[in-house]
């Protein structure tokens, strides 16, 4: 009887929810997964929390291997968010000849600051244009919009990884 009762209730709370709650559009599920992999914590950790209270010194630790620093990846989220952002609005995007590697650079003292705020000002930006976006340019655009949250999830997981490995995580910012 009482999983009866409790099969019950969670079909009201359904109910009444998605009496409230307007449906998902495309928009709004490309703006939620942006957000969550810029700014908001959801699931996992975002990255501009991912970077926050870093020094310059800390985000060019490198191991002795070919890994990235969080500094490069950094720098790598902001160059390829950048591109996509000035493709979506048909301007020219920042030369490039090619090769990723050059997409990943270290920082110094002075630029990190700007870096991290350039970061969250791209994403920012996305953001923007996705909820302005008419709606048939969002559905040829979705596509890539899904993927640059999967990308800045991905390489926020190593940020975070870096950050953990080197004792430089609280783990009230999420991810224990």
């Amino acid at each position: 009887m009482k999983y009866i009762l409790s099969i019950a209730f969670c079909f009201a709370l359904y109910t009444v929810n998605a009496q409230t709650d307007p449906a998902p559009t495309l928009r709004t599920i490309l703006l939620e997964q942006l957000k969550t992999t810029h700014n908001v914590k959801d699931w996992f950790v975002p990255p501009t929390i991912a970077v926050a209270g870093l020094t310059a010194e800390q985000a060019n630790w490198k191991d002795s291997s070919e890994n990235h620093s969080i500094a490069q990846l950094t720098t790598h989220l902001i160059f390829w968010n950048k591109q996509t952002l000035y493709k979506f609005k048909g301007i020219k995007p920042d030369a490039f000849s090619g090769d990723n590697k050059e997409t990943f650079a270290p920082v110094d003292e002075k630029s990190w600051a700007a870096t991290v705020q350039e970061l969250d000002s791209i994403l920012t930006a996305i953001e923007d244009f996705v909820s302005k976006v008419d709606d048939d340019q969002l559905a040829k655009i979705a596509s890539t919009v899904a993927h640059i949250g999967t990308h800045n999830a991905y390489h926020t997981g190593q940020i975070l990884y870096i950050r953990k490995m080197k004792g430089w995580w609280n783990d009230d910012n999420g991810v224990k």
